[in-house]
């Protein structure tokens, strides 16, 4: 069976220089490698088929087998690596903690220890009768010992605005 470390070990020769960086890798039974791509310019047709030839070009089918489908991490799909994190700041995201709280706003921080998004919640001020809007700042982990401040999942809130 080919192992994941070669396959992305030949994509990232090939992506090398590039603003392009692997989300994935999976070597399914049967030598199903399946690759997903991002980039922080986009994944365009063109790239996922010059990495696609680049890999069967280092691969010979007459030692084994093998399927493989290149393409772009889609929208709908969870953040997976940190990159990923760091292209979408600004957007507006829904986070699920370790603990299953989920959280939603917009992205304001990313680096590789942390995330903050900023969201407005309606809050009772002290002294006044009605609540008010107030711009609220939540920082969440990668890696933490709380499970309600640990990443689970990320995934981009897509708007038609």
């Amino acid at each position: 069976m080919i192992s994941e470390a070669k396959i992305k070990e030949l994509v990232n020769a090939r992506i090398e220089g590039t603003e392009l960086f692997v989300v994935d890798v999976q070597v399914a039974p049967g030598n199903k490698i399946s690759v997903l791509l991002d980039g922080f310019n986009g994944v365009g047709i063109n790239d996922c088929v010059s990495i696609s030839r680049g890999v069967e070009s280092n691969l010979d089918r007459e030692d084994e087998d093998f399927e493989l489908h290149v393409s772009s991490a889609g929208l709908d799909m969870p953040l997976k690596v940190k990159q990923q994190y760091v292209k979408n700041v600004g957007r507006s995201v829904k986070i699920v903690t370790e603990d299953g709280h989920k959280h939603e706003g917009a992205l304001t921080v990313a680096n590789d220890e942390l995330l903050e998004i900023q969201y407005e919640e309606k809050v009772r001020i002290e002294g006044r009768k009605k609540k008010e809007l107030v711009t609220q700042i939540e920082k969440y982990y990668f890696e933490h010992e709380d499970d309600d401040k640990k990443i689970k999942e990320t995934k981009i809130i897509i708007s038609f605005k």
